[in-house]
């Protein structure tokens, strides 16, 4: 007889948990239903275009009402009773609902006092600037973070890229004024764009033989390699799009440097592979909604460290363009604090750049500005980036010869896009 309503008791207890996570897909349905009706913009580089695509009042309300109603349900729930599909929903729902409503609140104090014009001298110099900031700071790297904690994070970084720098310019046993001397030699630039085409080919060739070693899963679409045509984009070393790798070669001769670090970093396994990833991985209708740029540039700029093992950065000029980039990268960080948050002129944002990087001050001012435009964005690549590192370090600690660098590469990307604190789960669940 106890048997009986022993099994009696298990079959209802089953039941009420088959109920509630049906319960929960049809919340989780709804959620999906009702934030597409809302129709919110996506997050813009720029402040002002951001602040430009604020709704009326009534809109705000909508979203309100939306959000809320969407916290409020969520506590009914207990994620411990979920599937591990589910379990992802509920955080994800979770994390962007208090994001969008810390968000309406800055929308709807900016209704209450917007100026008759933007001020685009910098997101500081708005109304409730600071406040602004730090929403954008938590929102472009997917996590909670402070604006005075990352600086802190930034000043670290650059600290600890300039060792590696001192320790690449040892090894060519100049000095250290003879090496940035050497940098600019004409040796290291490429007019002709056949071998640059040539050379990023040759990468492409190495990196992809090498690929195994590092990777689960080596099952991508084929990547073009093509000389970019999109002037507007001159100033950047190349970019990636549609399974295609564009270097830009235009007025100036090509940095040589740059060919390794830069295919790693746009192409594979940084940004071409990990997009092919994510195309494979299924995913919910909720995870669907969202994208996480925190992760992904933060991804491939993680990749470049693994070039060594790629079979690339042969040289120490090779390793060197690596880190040229990578102090640039590690400087924005406190810079972009500095201006946004601490509200620092040009001179002093560019007096921290000449203290800390040399032999690059022809690209200053146009950071500079890039920070005041878009504030914030550049966090994304150096933030995220360092929680990989110091998770890859921290299971080889804890698993010594049993840890494998390619079943750690599929626990961060097999997931799909996420936010950061979801990433660590899956790294160390």
């Amino acid at each position: 007889m106890k048997t009986f309503i022993a099994t009696i008791s298990l079959c209802v207890l089953s039941l009420f948990h088959t109920s509630k996570q049906q319960n929960f897909d049809a919340f989780c349905s709804r959620f999906v239903s009702g934030y597409e009706a809302l129709n919110l913009p996506e997050l813009d580089l720029s402040y002002v275009t951001g602040l430009e695509r604020i709704g009326s009042a009534d809109d705000l309300q909508k979203q309100l009402t939306f959000f809320k109603s969407i916290q409020t349900e969520l506590a009914s729930y207990k994620s411990e009773e979920l599937s591990p599909t589910q379990k992802t929903d509920y955080a994800l729902i979770a994390y962007e609902t208090k994001l969008n409503l810390e968000h309406l609140a800055l929308e709807q104090d900016w209704l209450k006092h917007k100026p008759a014009q933007i001020p685009t001298g910098g997101i500081i110099t708005i109304p409730n600037g600071k406040a602004w900031y730090a929403y954008l700071l938590k929102r472009w790297v997917d996590a909670d973070v402070t604006p005075d904690q990352i600086y802190q994070f930034g000043l670290t970084e650059v600290t600890r890229v300039q060792k590696h720098i001192e320790a690449v310019r040892a090894q060519t046993g100049l000095s250290e004024d003879a090496f940035y001397k050497h940098l600019n030699d004409s040796s290291f630039f490429e007019k002709d764009p056949e071998k640059v085409q040539h050379e990023f080919e040759h990468t492409k060739a190495i990196v992809y033989a090498n690929l195994p070693r590092l990777f689960n899963n080596t099952n991508i679409p084929p990547l073009k390699i093509e000389k970019g045509a999109a002037k507007q984009l001159a100033q950047t070393p190349g970019y990636y799009n549609d399974n295609t790798f564009y270097y830009n070669l235009f007025d100036k001769p090509y940095n040589k440097r740059q060919f390794d670090w830069l295919f790693i970093h746009e192409a594979v396994p940084g940004h071409h592979y990990q997009l092919s990833i994510v195309a494979q991985t299924k995913t919910s209708e909720v995870q669907k909604l969202f994208f996480y740029a925190g992760l992904a540039e933060g991804w491939a700029a993680y990749t470049e460290e693994l070039g060594k093992q790629l079979g690339a950065y042969q040289t120490p000029y090779d390793e060197m363009g690596k880190w040229e980039w990578d102090i640039v990268r590690s400087v924005r960080v406190p810079l972009d604090v500095g201006l946004n948050y601490y509200g620092w002129t040009d001179a002093q944002a560019l007096a921290f750049w000449k203290k800390n990087i040399r032999n690059q001050d022809d690209i200053a001012m146009r950071e500079i500005a890039r920070m005041r435009r878009w504030p914030a964005q550049v966090v994304t690549y150096k933030y995220g980036a360092l929680q990989l590192l110091h998770w890859k370090e921290e299971l080889q600690k804890k698993q010594g010869k049993n840890f494998n660098i390619r079943d750690f590469h599929s626990r961060v990307l097999d997931h799909g896009s996420l936010p950061i604190f979801l990433v660590k789960k899956n790294v160390f669940g």
